[in-house]
């Protein structure tokens, strides 16, 4: 028998038994030896401490409102804002029926009046004086005298007229100044009054502001906490598992056989079955 015979035999041989076996290629990971025992008890110390129960805080989560805030807050509360007289300036004006006689009425009772009642006391006493001259000369109760006493009574009026005119254009301009100054005062006391209401109200606003920042603070804390207290399960699986990263494993591989088709086909076939009928499940399974 040549070799070429042979190795047509070993390779035929080899073929067969490949038809009746099949070869498979595993790998398996595992803890390496030497780290076993450290391992085992960190992972033991791992999960005990994992099952811990949750540790919850018992103090406040935010600071909250100060005592001086809180009193500041109270006193802004109880501040009043006079919206019933807050509103646009209505001046009037000095030529209103009855305005300007009501300031110009002082000055006349103050100033003019005094005048033509010294002005009346000065004709007088010119009055008496020339009655006595003319008492003197012998000439009183004549015509001399009443031409002297309508003469005097003439410059009293014309006196009085010019202090009377001059006192009304005086307190005409007096009075119209005075109402001036008292205008601008009222509008600028107006002004204040809108000023003060406003400012009221943006102080509120900003007190508002600031309670309910404090507010949404102790919520976020709140349900930052819940959060946390919902969470403690999920992360302590996340800490166990966190313990199995990094380990010292080592990699073994191995390999194992499983009976081929044929091998199979045969086996029924001792068992009574036809090659043919198990070639004809096989190859047409819905028959």
């Amino acid at each position: 028998m040549g070799d070429d015979e042979l190795d047509t035999n070993a390779t035929a041989s080899n073929t067969l038994a490949d038809a009746f076996t099949s070869t498979n290629r595993a790998e398996e990971s595992a803890l390496s030896s030497w780290a076993g025992p450290y391992v085992t008890d960190m992972l033991g110390r791992g999960q005990a401490l994992a099952q811990t129960p949750y540790t919850q805080y018992g103090g406040p989560l935010t600071a909250g409102e100060s005592t001086l805030q809180s009193q500041a807050y109270g006193g802004l509360g109880s501040l009043y804002a006079p919206t019933t007289q807050m509103g646009a300036y209505a001046p009037t004006s000095f030529t209103e029926a009855g305005v300007a006689q009501n300031y110009m009425s002082p000055y006349m009772q103050m100033a003019v009046e005094p005048q033509i009642a010294e002005a009346q006391r000065q004709a007088e006493i010119k009055r008496v004086q020339q009655a006595s001259r003319l008492g003197k000369a012998g000439a009183y109760g004549g015509g001399r005298q009443a031409i002297m006493e309508s003469e005097l009574d003439r410059n009293l009026l014309r006196n009085v007229a010019d202090i009377y005119g001059t006192g009304v254009e005086k307190a005409y301009t007096q009075g119209m100044g005075q109402f001036n100054k008292e205008e601008t005062a009222r509008k600028q006391a107006q002004e204040m009054l809108n000023k003060y209401g406003f400012d009221v109200f943006a102080a509120q606003r900003r007190a508002g502001a600031e309670q309910r920042g404090i507010e949404s603070e102790g919520i976020a804390a709140d349900y930052a906490q819940f959060k946390e207290e919902r969470d403690y399960p999920y992360k302590q699986i996340q800490y166990q598992q966190s313990l199995l990263e990094g380990l010292p494993v080592g990699v073994q591989s191995y390999e194992y056989s499983e009976p081929s088709g044929l091998s199979s086909l045969l086996a029924g076939a001792q068992g009574g079955t036809d090659i043919y009928t198990l070639l004809n499940n096989i190859f047409n399974p819905e028959d």
